[in-house]
């Protein structure tokens, strides 16, 4: 018999040797020696007063062993002689479309413009030590795309999009740890990730599928509107009939080629802002009602929150306890931050997004002279901006917190994560007032949801300008472009999706698309 059940836990009920026996024996009016296996479901804190809580969901085995295999398998066959599939890009819509082509029986080809994480991280240390971008391998581009070095965050509120925990086991199945089965909001780790990527890479290779990095591509050949095939910046084409476009939402390249070659595109809303950074101590002292150092079998704490400003979601965003802080530009004369953590999180400080909306049609238009692209022209401004204002290096533009809100320039900042160094200035100032002025007034109100969040110990780094793409590829119930047979737009980068789950789903149900139409060609 097997009982699913949820029960509160104390967190000092935690310390105690066999709690969770005793309490789910308590809960089925069972005797403990009855119990032989307590599965957690779902694991999640409750720190909204003291004292703190454990919830849980549990399935409980009375009389019959825990299952030792996972009920998810995945089949995976040689398709080294199967029909082609071409997918551009190798972040996580990338990887688990490449992964559902192999199990569906058709052979992926995957052209990524970045390298292999190994080789990737001496383009990041050029980065964060001599301030030197590399525009095919950084933080966003390269084997397992801005996904790899950006903590691996899984929580998803995509969860009618496609089969969620299909994607959480198959990331078990190539080396995470099995907690992200458990966590409420689930994580990797910076330091983890790279094993798991490579793992997914050398399934792909295994089962007869490509991947060739260091292959941009640089153009569509397209008769009849249909995908013929596609052109690398080295000179070579390759043919292809179906192409699932995968290269995440700072690959603005593939934008301008789109523009130029007449296929529709559209702006959409997104949003922008900076990063926050605070000592880890204070968001624990604030979320979990202590002093000095948290409770050991805490972990970091993280926060979430949301205001409305002048009609304008005002938020936090990839927050990320005992994180942080690194340079996410794609080219040089452009600064851009992003966070990230490893796996234990256990750095000195917490980070966040902290953005505004910007609605494509009524905050843009000074650059309706771009059309389709104002969003993007508009982000590229802000991140030159903060190029110049950080010394047009990596170095990024920087202010404490309370002088921000207060509207003066930091004669000191706090001590940073930020490796490229930060910079005094003016970003109450030099953020547009659509932006600047709403946050200053959703940080007012933040103090006043979580007391002392405003602090001159925190600092705000501008700018933080890719959370989402600024542009949507559309596509029909087929999932296909409707003017290119043959074009599949996906994930992040087409529009339709915002983080490392909600990508992955997109990309197997791109590749189940793209494998039904290229199944049913002679």
């Amino acid at each position: 018999m097997v009982k699913e059940i949820q029960i509160r836990v104390q967190l000092q009920e935690e310390k105690v040797a066999g709690f969770l026996e005793k309490k789910v024996a308590q809960n089925l009016s069972i005797k403990e020696s009855e119990i032989t296996g307590i599965k957690v479901l779902r694991k999640s804190i409750d720190a909204r007063k003291n004292p703190i809580f454990f919830n849980y969901k549990l399935a409980v085995y009375i009389g019959e062993p825990i299952p030792e295999n996972s009920e998810y398998t995945f089949n995976y066959k040689n398709v080294s002689s199967a029909k082609e599939i071409h997918i551009v890009g190798f972040g996580p819509a990338g990887m688990y479309a490449a992964l559902r082509c192999i199990e569906l029986g058709f052979k992926p080809i995957v052209l990524e413009r970045g390298k292999n994480v190994r080789d990737r991280r001496r383009d990041l240390r050029a980065i964060n030590q001599f301030h030197i971008v590399n525009e095919d391998s950084n933080y966003c581009f390269g084997e397992g795309g801005a996904g790899t070095y950006s903590d691996g965050k899984l929580y998803t509120r995509s969860l009618k999009r496609g089969d969620v925990r299909r994607i959480f086991e198959n990331l078990v199945y190539h080396g995470a740890t099995e907690q992200i089965l458990v966590d409420a909001h689930p994580h990797i780790g910076t330091n983890k990730l790279p094993k798991v990527v490579k793992n997914i890479r050398e399934t792909i290779l295994k089962y007869g599928g490509e991947i060739h990095f260091e292959s941009r591509v640089v153009d569509f050949v397209i008769k009849e509107n249909k995908i013929q095939a596609i052109q690398l910046q080295n000179g070579k084409e390759m043919k292809a009939k179906a192409i699932i476009l995968a290269t995440g939402h700072s690959a603005r390249d593939i934008y301008y080629l789109l523009k130029r070659k007449d296929i529709s595109i559209k702006s959409k809303s997104f949003a922008m802002g900076v990063r926050v950074e605070h000592p880890q101590e204070i968001i624990d002292s604030i979320q979990y009602h202590c002093k000095g150092e948290r409770d050991e079998l805490l972990p970091a704490a993280s926060y979430s929150l949301v205001h409305q400003v002048a009609g304008r979601g005002v938020y936090s965003f990839c927050m990320c306890p005992g994180g942080f802080i690194v340079p996410a530009a794609t080219a040089n004369g452009e600064v851009v931050v992003n966070g990230m953590s490893p796996s234990k999180r256990n750095n000195l400080y917490a980070n966040s997004g902290m953005v505004v909306e910007i609605n494509a049609e009524q905050d843009l238009r000074k650059y309706e002279e771009f059309g389709e692209l104002k969003g993007l022209e508009f982000q590229k401004d802000l991140e030159k901006l903060a190029w110049v204002a950080g010394g047009k290096t990596q170095t990024a533009p920087a202010q404490r917190l309370t002088d921000f809100i207060d509207g003066k320039l930091s004669n000191t900042l706090n001590a940073t994560s930020y490796q490229p160094g930060l910079k005094s200035a003016s970003l109450h100032s030099i953020l547009p007032k659509q932006i600047g002025g709403r946050l200053r007034k959703g940080f007012a109100e933040f103090g006043r949801k979580m007391r002392g969040f405003n602090t001159n110990e925190a600092n705000i780094i501008g700018v933080e300008s890719r959370t989402s793409s600024p542009v949507n590829i559309p596509r029909n119930e087929q999932l296909e472009h409707p003017e290119v047979e043959g074009l599949f737009p996906c994930g992040e980068g087409g529009g339709y999706a915002g983080g490392i789950i909600s990508a992955a789903m997109d990309g197997e149900r791109c590749a189940e698309a793209a494998t039904t139409i290229i199944g049913n060609c002679k």
